[in-house]
């Protein structure tokens, strides 16, 4: 069904939930990008079910309003202001979102700084993986985070909201007694004359000195599926169910393998019934999680006899896992295009970034899939990483020539051959990895690396490159492992309409300080406040161990003391 002009990207959604506000808590989840976008995010739709679920709660949606509509964000379920809520709750997946939550915050009519607000204003949260990696830069701007994931902490907020109505007892009690609450007023920053972190101290009694990641043990209690399907969704009208949360296999520069560990799998009863679910409203289902073909069961799901009629779509897949099964899913499901993540050319910085796949692996498993008729491949790469050398760059125009020389092997007998598409990322150190101490590149050294790949894949047929925006790169990181300090910038940023180079260029230390440089092995971190079980000292040791070229094996998915979340 095609979308007549006039209306609104929203109404061909179903599932929609609709209150009556009478006597009930009223919360506006945000998603700071535009409708596209964020019902494409799945804990975004995950959170709107979770507060629905509570009877004494009405949660509608608010986005970012398009491009050529000015005027105040609205809620989609009743067209109500900001202001009319009692919370205005941010989702928050990407660092590069941020202007835009000050951009709502500002046409919503409301002061940016959370201690210009008083009670007569909305309490300003913000949950979701950026906040659970490093808060800091949005500080200023928020009454509260919630660090961690919402099914451990949705209900004790809104349980604690309804007994204390007053902000500033709200705020203490939400504070000293529900664990993953973060109030960053109380806590007081402070710095060494070079700029970097001294000290992160409580100012008051009662607020503990650290911030626990709260997590649910087991994800099968809670599915986290889509709850509104929308044909204006980025993923159109495709069912989104999550299937694991966390992986196994390490990698040193990935964020979600350690802030969401021990890797977690939904029981196979669990996927069954919400495939089953989907399968009554949509036939494309979308399999989401970090390390997919891992499940145990996954294939045996898809595969089964019941969804003979559904189409599966993994987001990826580990070269190492292109197995019989996973191929007879994709060819099941319909699928051209295949996606793999080699991350690095050379097996020398797959072995530095902990990757744990060989260059005979993804070959393998390259041939493997246009065996199978599927002829289109997706490959990710990132540049940048620690240890990289001019020859693990031409390495990747190396291997992606490779790999269309398989692919032209084994396509001449279908007599066409399909198209190599690689995308190239430029690497961001993150919070809680082992790469959190390293130096990122300069967006001119970024840049040169990128002409390299330029000239060696683009002019090859079957082959092309995508690269992302370096500066963008660059801008992410400042967000990401700045402090906060760099709330200054972003509002900076913001009064200048969004032109982060003339921000940075008034601010030259920025870049040094929070981007180009490696930290030291003692530095104290923004984000050290935040306790998500993972020693400090782990993660030092595995950056250690990368740039010995070395590797470390998986996690084992059992109680052990080895990165100290299982501890206790």
């Amino acid at each position: 069904m095609s979308r007549k002009a006039g209306r609104t990207p929203w109404d061909s959604e179903t599932g929609a939930i609709r209150k009556n506000w009478s006597g009930k808590i009223s919360i506006a989840l945000v998603y700071p990008n535009t409708y596209a976008v964020g019902m494409a995010n799945l804990g975004f739709q995950s959170v709107y079910r979770l507060l629905n679920d509570d009877e004494e709660t009405v949660c509608e949606r608010v986005f970012l309003p398009e491009k050529g509509k000015p005027g105040k964000p609205l809620s989609i379920e009743s067209g109500r202001p900001l202001k009319d809520f009692q919370v205005i709750a941010f989702s928050l997946s990407f660092e590069n979102d941020y202007l835009n939550v000050l951009d709502i915050i500002h046409l919503a009519g409301l002061p940016l700084r959370s201690n210009a607000r008083g009670d007569s204003h909305p309490l300003l949260i913000a949950g979701g993986v950026a906040c659970l990696l490093n808060p800091e830069p949005l500080a200023p701007f928020m009454d509260l985070f919630l660090i961690g994931e919402a099914e451990a902490l949705v209900f004790p907020f809104l349980e604690t909201l309804r007994k204390h109505p007053s902000r500033k007892k709200l705020l203490e009690h939400l504070a000293a007694d529900v664990p993953g609450s973060y109030v960053p007023s109380f806590y007081d920053p402070a710095y060494h004359p070079d700029g970097t972190l001294a000290s992160f101290t409580a100012n008051r009694s009662g607020v503990p000195e650290k911030v626990r990641r709260m997590f649910p043990p087991d994800i099968s209690t809670s599915p986290t599926s889509t709850a509104i399907l929308s044909e204006a969704s980025a993923f159109e009208s495709a069912f989104l169910t999550e299937v694991s949360r966390g992986c196994t296999h390490g990698c040193r520069f990935c964020s979600a393998g350690f802030i969401y560990r021990p890797p977690r799998f939904r029981s196979k009863d669990c996927l069954m019934e919400e495939c089953r679910r989907a399968s009554q409203v949509t036939n494309r289902i979308g399999l989401v999680g970090t390390a997919i073909s891992d499940h145990p069961h996954i294939t045996e799901v898809c595969l089964h006899p019941d969804f003979d009629g559904l189409r599966f779509a993994y987001s990826s897949l580990r070269a190492d896992a292109v197995n019989p099964d996973h191929l007879a899913v994709l060819v099941k499901s319909g699928a051209k295009t295949a996606t793999i993540a080699p991350e690095a050319g050379s097996d020398r910085m797959r072995t530095i970034i902990n990757k744990g796949i060989t260059e005979d692996q993804i070959l393998s498993a390259a041939q493997n899939l246009v065996r199978a008729g599927i002829l289109n491949l997706k490959l990710y790469f990132m540049i940048g990483l620690p240890g990289e050398t001019p020859a693990d760059i031409e390495a990747i125009v190396l291997l992606s020539q490779k790999i269309r020389a398989v692919f032209l092997a084994e396509s001449r007998e279908r007599g066409r051959m399909g198209q190599i598409t690689v995308g190239v990322s430029s690497f961001v150190p993150k919070a809680f990895t082992p790469f959190q101490w390293a130096a990122m590149d300069s967006p001119d050294v970024l840049k040169k690396k990128i002409k390299v790949l330029t000239s060696g894949i683009n002019p090859v047929a079957n082959l092309s490159l995508t690269a992302d925006s370096p500066r963008g790169a660059v801008i992410q990181a400042l967000l990401s492992r700045g402090d906060r300090t760099v709330a200054d910038l972003l509002e900076a940023a913001f009064e200048n309409n969004g032109n982060w180079a003339s921000t940075l260029k008034s601010a030259p230390h920025a870049t040094k300080r929070f981007i180009t440089r490696e930290r030291d092995k003692d530095e104290l971190f923004p984000w050290d406040f935040i306790d998500n079980g993972i020693l400090k000292s782990f993660l030092r040791t595995e950056y250690e161990r990368g740039l010995s070229v070395r590797t470390s094996t998986p996690c084992p998915i059992v109680h052990c003391s080895r990165c100290g979340v299982c501890r206790g």
